[in-house]
């Protein structure tokens, strides 16, 4: 039962097609289509589903490291490097000083996560996601009048005048 608790999703599909097929609901061509697999792959997990069960579908490599990781080393010394020399710099010019000066070569994209997890940056669409309005700025505006309005005793009529001015921006915008 815990098995079946920590499926993902598609490890959770393949289960439904692969019982409808060892009920006879299904034929194994159709559940190939389903899952995506060869004939031969349905038969391996049709065959590890009636020796293990559900287990059997799930992810042997789940909970441990990529093979492809860098050595937690390699992390240290970019991190120190970065830190002491290029803290005001971006993860892409940071990653070209690294690997130009100091022979570290580390993807950009490897370089920001890693940043990010430290502190040194900040990613900008997380930091203050921004609306785009064709209005050019006038919802904000038209919002600032509005909170202005409410704090404001006797000036309803700005926020009157905040929506009409809007609706003919956002006209003439559009």
């Amino acid at each position: 039962m815990v098995a079946v608790l920590s499926m993902s999703k598609q490890e959770f599909g393949r289960l439904d097609v692969l019982l409808r097929v060892q009920s006879g609901r299904l034929r194994v061509s159709d559940a190939c289509v389903l899952i995506g697999l060869q004939r031969r792959q349905v038969f391996r997990l049709l065959s590890g589903l009636k020796q293990d069960g559900a287990t059997s579908l799930l992810s042997k490599r789940r909970g441990r490291p990529s093979n492809h990781r860098l050595p937690a080393e390699v992390r240290t010394l970019a991190l120190s490097i970065v830190r002491e020399r290029y803290s005001d710099f971006g993860p892409s010019l940071a990653a070209e000083k690294l690997a130009e000066h100091h022979g570290c070569s580390v993807s950009r994209e490897t370089l920001r996560g890693w940043m990010i997890a430290e502190g040194l940056w900040q990613d900008l669409g997380i930091v203050s996601p921004r609306r785009i309005s064709r209005a050019g700025g006038a919802t904000a505006w038209a919002n600032w009048c509005r909170s202005t309005a409410r704090s404001t005793p006797g000036s309803r009529t700005a926020v009157r005048r905040a929506r009409c001015w809007l609706s003919w921006m956002t006209r003439r915008a559009g």
